[in-house]
């Protein structure tokens, strides 16, 4: 049984190191501008007290052209500040969501291959899009306004004390009773929105495995329970933001009503005020007009909670995947490989996918260099498993492997790997041109080693009868090419990567009996001098192979060569026999 994953939750001082104090700079700039606009914002409110109570009753024309050009002046000088904040932090926060989807899409591929087995492909381009998304609102604008709106919430409250303390008082109570149902609606949305991510990359994930297959489901006449299981997946989203709207409407409404009730009795007690003389119009204006810019802030800071508390959600998700240990941990793979030899031994080897369900169990066996090692058995016996350890997709449970006398646990991915070449079944051709598929392992090669590969695997066979050739676009997954087509692309490709490893699994079960025997040629090229690992149901193509391992249940059932393997008429003589006569 798993161990359940410990969740990840970011904390403020964690945001605050990683995102905002690197870029200290601009956020204080940030911070300058909003400050600027919010005491611009604050020259009409006290202008209006002015104008109520001085020019006007005093007929001042020339103080009223004063006031105009302050206030007017004030009015550009928000408009110009806001311009510049908004420019300035939205164009930084881009910058940084593009550099999180980088760093996240880097940890990912150093992920090992089972993180990839066990999630959608599409669930894990959401993770890498959608989630680092909510980060611009701790650089971006929502942090300075924040700021800022806390800045002339508290500049206000001066104001409207020096104005009147008996009603910013009664003011003060119901934004007290906003501000604890706000905190608890926070805390209410932090686990919804963290969800959501989880239901949205569910749903795209399925999404791209449908269009993926989109041949299989119109095949199949699938079309309607596909769509049924895509509509119970937006319902699952729409029922978690019904959630998160529910409880943002529940702020909403009580800010309005008991803002609402605030201005109520600030009607009621400025009335009774300014009938006894002892507030003046401008005053009940100005008090007006600065509960205004107080209240407005504390609104604002609400629905910039809301962000800041995705925006959190969001990275909780980001950091499980940052924290993740990756496949190549050079603490661990210290071994730096110069150029392999291809001597590798399996010593007491055992791996299962799943604890206690053992798919290898004990298998020893060396494949000196520059020979050719052919793994046969029936489906699901452990072939693939065995080629998987010997490429480093995977890591034993027990045992040892070595290449060249090394560790291959220690050894560093990155020099292994350089030096391994893997044809699989149905190898995976990346949508554009042949010649962008070919290049893919060696993109600095020169056209004339593009040419060597394109014809050791027989690939101009069918490029010359297409009017671009090489150029020619394949379509996602190679679509516009038969599956043989498709097959010596992938072995060009291998020819190109020139391994010391090589892997072969079913590398030529895609093709037609003429281009089968025009890649056997190829491969029998490709082979010399590499050490080989062919994984082959049809028997006759592994004939000359160095030594042949019939793999049953997860075992060596038999080991040799093809003419000792027949002369024994054991398990490897019954599954060629059998195939001799189909």
């Amino acid at each position: 049984m798993k161990k359940e994953k410990k969740k990840n939750k970011v904390t403020v001082g964690q945001a605050f190191k990683e995102f905002i104090w690197p870029r200290k700079g601009i956020v204080f700039i940030g911070l300058i501008l909003i400050v600027i606009s919010k005491l611009a914002s604050l020259v009409l409110p006290l202008k209006s007290k002015e104008l109520l109570d001085e020019i006007i009753p005093n007929k001042d024309t020339e103080a009223l052209t004063t006031m105009l050009i302050v206030v007017g002046s004030a009015i550009a000088i928000q408009a110009i500040t806001s311009f510049a904040l908004t420019r300035l932090l939205s164009v930084e926060a881009q910058l940084l969501i593009s550099k999180l989807r980088a760093k996240v899409q880097k940890q990912v591929l150093s992920l090992p291959i089972s993180y990839f087995d066990d999630n959608k492909s599409g669930a894990l381009v959401s993770r890498i899009m959608s989630d680092v998304e909510g980060v611009r609102n701790l650089i971006g604008t929502g942090l300075v306004q924040l700021i800022g709106g806390t800045l002339t919430a508290i500049i206000s409250l001066v104001l409207l004390i020096n104005i009147s303390p008996k009603m910013t008082l009664f003011v003060l109570l119901p934004i007290a009773v906003f501000a604890i149902i706000a905190l608890k609606a926070f805390g209410y949305i932090r686990p919804i929105f963290r969800n959501r991510g989880v239901i949205n990359a569910e749903v795209t994930g399925r999404l791209t495995e449908t269009l993926n297959g989109v041949r299989v489901i119109k095949g199949f006449n699938a079309e309607e329970q596909e769509n049924l299981s895509f509509e119970k997946g937006v319902d699952r989203l729409f029922q978690n933001v019904k959630k998160s709207l529910t409880a943002t409407a529940v702020m909403t409404s009580s800010s309005a009503f008991l803002l609402g009730l605030a201005s109520l009795g600030i009607m009621g007690i400025g009335g009774m005020m300014i009938i006894d003389g002892t507030l003046t119009t401008g005053d009940f204006l100005a008090f007006t007009l600065l509960l205004g810019f107080m209240i407005a802030p504390i609104v604002q800071m609400s629905n910039i909670g809301s962000q800041l508390t995705e925006a959190f959600a969001g990275l909780d998700r980001t950091e499980e995947i940052m924290n993740m240990a990756a496949e190549d941990n050079p603490e661990v793979r210290t071994v730096n490989l110069p150029k392999i030899e291809g001597d590798i031994e399996f010593n007491d080897v055992s791996f299962s996918y799943e604890e206690g369900k053992e798919v290898v169990h004990n298998i020893s066996f060396s494949a000196a260099k520059g020979s050719v090692t052919a793994l046969v058995g029936s489906s699901g016996s452990g072939k693939s498993t065995l080629a998987s350890l010997v490429a480093t997709f995977i890591n034993p449970d027990s045992g040892l492997i070595t290449i060249d006398g090394q560790d291959i646990s220690k050894v560093s991915l990155n020099s292994f790997r350089s030096q391994l070449g893997v044809v699989l079944q149905d190898d995976f051709l990346f949508e554009g041109s042949i010649r962008e598929n070919i290049l893919f392992p060696r993109p600095e090669s020169t056209e004339e080693q593009l040419q060597e590969a394109v014809k050791a695997a027989y690939v101009n066979e069918f490029t010359d009868r297409f009017e671009d050739g090489l150029d020619t676009v394949i379509g996602e997954r190679g679509v516009k090419l038969s599956g043989g087509q498709r097959q010596r692309i992938a072995i060009a490709r291998a020819v190109l990567a020139n391994p010391r490893i090589l892997i072969l699994d079913e590398a030529t079960s895609n093709l037609d009996t003429e281009s089968e025997a025009l890649i056997q040629k190829s491969l029998a090229e490709l082979m010399k001098g590499r050490t080989t690992f062919v994984i082959a149901h049809r028997l006759s193509t592994i004939r000359k192979a160095d030594q042949i391992l019939v793999i049953e249940h997860g075992k060596i059932a038999e080991q040799g060569k093809h003419d000792e393997l027949i002369a024994k008429e054991g398990r490897y003589y019954e599954l060629f026999t059998y195939q001799s006569r189909i």
